[in-house]
Parts: C-alpha cells; structure tokens; sequence
C-alpha cells in the first residue's frame, strides 16, 4: 500500500470517528431537551394516584387559593382551569412580596379534577405541609402549602 492511500484510509478514519463524535452529542442534547419537557409535562401524569388504586370518593371543588400566613394574609384568588405561576415575578400570576420566594418560585395547576404543586427549581423550596416538594405532588383542600413566610391553602 502506497503512502498516498494509507494517509487518506487515516484521514477517512479521523473523519467518521469526528462525524460518530458529534452524531452522538446531538443525540444526548436532543435527549435532554426532550427529558426536560418530558419531566415538566408528565409531572402530574406520574403523580396522580395509580390506576389499580379503588375508588375514592369524590373530592371538594376548590374555588379559591387564601394565603393564611405572610406580609399578604388574607389575599385570596379565584381558581381558573389555568395555571397559576405563584413568585417575586411581575410576570407571576400572584406575585408574592417574600424575601424568601424566587422570581419564579412554584405553580399551581389543574389536572382533572385534582389541583398539584409543583416547585420549579426555586432556591429556598416550596412545602406541601411540613415535607418539601421534589416532584409535583396533588393538593387537597386544607393541605398548606409554604413557600417562604407564605402559608397559602386551597379552599371549596
């Protein structure tokens, strides 16, 4: 074999080792985003209760979120079939005056009949009664929800 052609089989090999290298990293980052959405989308999906599980009885329509403790106690909203971004945000459906709370601190969202919470990543937390949230978990009526010095609760 000529030094011609083993230089260019080298150089043939260089290049589909690059081309594998790169097929591979677009790849993971594909992956990664669509993980992401994924995580963020099914999020209530994986929470609700399992589909073997009996039937429990109905639930209480809540109507209303009350903040109960904090700088805004008192403050009511009225419960929409939309999400509510709950933080320090202007952009945030409640926005919250807490030292403690994030810009965009947690959101509270419908799915059936059923509300969840879910944190999104904020610095200090967000409580489902005393057990801090890794994952959106479902709300009942009553259940308090802290984030910060907020104490906030859904009601019928």
């Amino acid at each position: 074999m000529t030094e011609l052609a083993l230089t260019a089989l080298r150089l043939g090999f260089l290049i589909l080792l690059w081309i594998l290298i790169l097929s591979v990293l677009g790849a993971l980052r594909r992956d990664l985003m669509i993980g992401k959405r994924a995580r963020t989308a099914n999020a209530p999906a994986e929470a609700d209760a399992p589909a073997a599980a009996p039937q429990a009885p109905p639930r209480q329509t809540v109507h209303r979120l009350v903040l109960i403790e904090g700088p805004q106690s008192g403050t009511e909203v009225e419960l929409a079939a939309s999400p509510i971004l709950l933080g320090r945000a202007q952009e945030a459906t409640l926005v919250l005056v807490d030292d403690y709370a994030s810009a965009r601190h947690a959101r509270l969202f419908p799915q059936g009949s059923r509300w969840f919470i879910e944190d999104l990543g904020s610095t200090n937390g967000t409580y489902l009664g005393e057990s801090p949230l890794t994952r959106a978990q479902p709300v009942d009526p009553g259940q308090r929800i802290r984030i910060g010095k907020t104490v906030m609760e859904l009601r019928p």
